[in-house]
């Protein structure tokens, strides 16, 4: 029996979906990411934000529309249970997000022909342990894969549901990561990109220790792989140690994923996010990591946020000159402590200062693209087209979200090799060059 699958949201959703992937092909099943070809179909849903929201609900109606027996995992039934059937009856299975290993007993029960009672697993209070000794099927094989390093969040900022969906921050084994990465770069992954709701505090609960800076030196000693990245760091994590760590180790490219959100101390207070000088932690990282680059993202309309607090943050950027940077309007949801504040903005303005944030940094983006003509960097092939244009991304570029570095060639290339470009021209996201023979 042929089982489907789509994705949600991030990239911590993703290993999810490649987990409960390994674990039906362990057990014989065959799995498609062609809901076409497939009788079930599981929605791997994302509940961050109501936009995400939305779109893990449209999946989950576009298959009951065609006819399709869903099962629905992850953030939507952890958050919604019960109204979540209520408002789709037609769903037949959910499972929680620390119940992934339910996944089989679910299908197997779905399949059943002689079965039409609704099954849930799905746990009051979840609590998410990494399933080790799962082979994942990856649905995105290339030069990069993603590695899920911890979950769950022992933070409780004023605008995020995670820990309420997640749990506890929970790490994973140092020598179990490191033989997952060494598989995967067995199969010719190139680049492994380490995330959890928090990178930086891998380890804590383990061992006791911030133990990041311990994890990226072992992964810098493993053959064959060329690039290891960090995404969500949380400022008050940015160590010494850690930093030196990012310096020192070759493998360990030059970029820091490092989401502020604010500028304001009194927001960074409300949000209940660190608020000491980020100028100085900013400049700080440049000096002890040189051709480091940073990506960072902001949240304007929060709760309570006047036209001076926004022009505060307006001027940081300005100052700052983030090589990278999203930004976000606040979104409302429930069970959050900013959800019952009082002083909500409104979604106008809101919208104006998202737009002036961006304007802002489109320029920002576009000065500092500009400053790589003539350079020559090593870049990663991700792929080619059939007119011989090869897609690439610099150490500075993360997979998916930053921008590509393209190259006309007749070469034959290799997605995973790391080639040596001369830039020669920019734009504000994406550069342009030729291969260095």
């Amino acid at each position: 029996m042929k089982i489907a699958l789509i994705n949600n949201g991030c990239a911590k959703n993703l290993v999810d979906s490649e987990l409960m992937l390994g674990l039906l092909a362990a057990k014989g099943y065959d799995v498609t990411l062609d809901e076409n070809e497939a009788h079930i179909v599981i929605v791997n849903t994302c509940s961050f934000i109501h936009d995400a929201e939305k779109e893990s609900v449209q999946s989950i109606l576009q298959m009951v529309d065609k006819g399709k027996k869903v099962i629905v995992t992850g953030c939507l039934p952890q958050k919604h249970n019960e109204d979540l059937k209520k408002a789709i009856p037609e769903i037949a299975a959910m499972i929680g997000t620390s119940n992934i290993r339910e996944i089989v007993a679910a299908v197997e029960k779905v399949a059943d022909e002689t079965n039409n009672e609704y099954v849930s697993y799905i746990s009051e209070k979840p609590e998410y342990i990494y399933p080790e000794n799962v082979e994942r099927q990856q649905i995105t094989m290339g030069a990069s894969s993603y590695v899920k390093i911890a979950d769950g969040c022992n933070y409780h900022c004023g605008y995020c549901i995670i820990p309420n969906l997640r749990g506890i921050y929970h790490s994973r084994p140092i020598e179990n990561i490191v033989d997952e990465v060494k598989s995967l770069v067995e199969k010719g992954v190139a680049e492994v990109v380490l995330i959890a709701q928090d990178t930086t505090s891998y380890g804590i609960d383990l061992y006791k220790k911030q133990m990041l800076p311990e994890l990226l030196r072992e992964l810098n000693k493993i053959e064959n792989l060329s690039w290891i990245r960090i995404m969500y760091a949380y400022p008050s994590q940015m160590t010494d140690e850690l930093m030196e760590a990012i310096a020192d180790c070759e493998k360990v490219v030059k970029y820091i994923d490092l989401p502020l959100q604010h500028s304001d101390k009194t927001i960074l207070e409300n949000m209940r996010r660190p608020a000491f000088d980020y100028e100085e932690l900013i400049q700080k990282i440049r000096t002890k990591i040189p051709n480091v680059a940073i990506r960072t993202a902001f949240i304007v309309g929060y709760p309570g946020e006047t036209d001076e607090q926004f022009e505060h943050l307006y001027n940081f950027v300005k100052k700052m000159r983030f090589d990278k940077m999203g930004v976000f309007e606040y979104s409302r949801e429930k069970n959050t402590a900013s959800y019952s504040m009082s002083d909500q903005v409104p979604a106008k303005i809101k919208h104006e200062r998202y737009k002036k944030l961006m304007a802002l940094q489109q320029e920002i983006s576009y000065e500092i693209n500009q400053s790589y003509i003539g350079k020559t960097i090593p870049c990663i092939v991700e792929s080619f087209t059939d007119d011989g244009i090869v897609i690439m991304r610099s150490e500075h570029d993360a997979p998916e979200i930053d921008g590509l570095v393209y190259v006309k060639s007749e070469r034959p290339v290799v997605p995973g090799d790391i080639e040596m470009v001369k830039i020669d021209k920019a734009d504000e996201y994406d550069l342009f060059g030729k291969f260095v023979v």
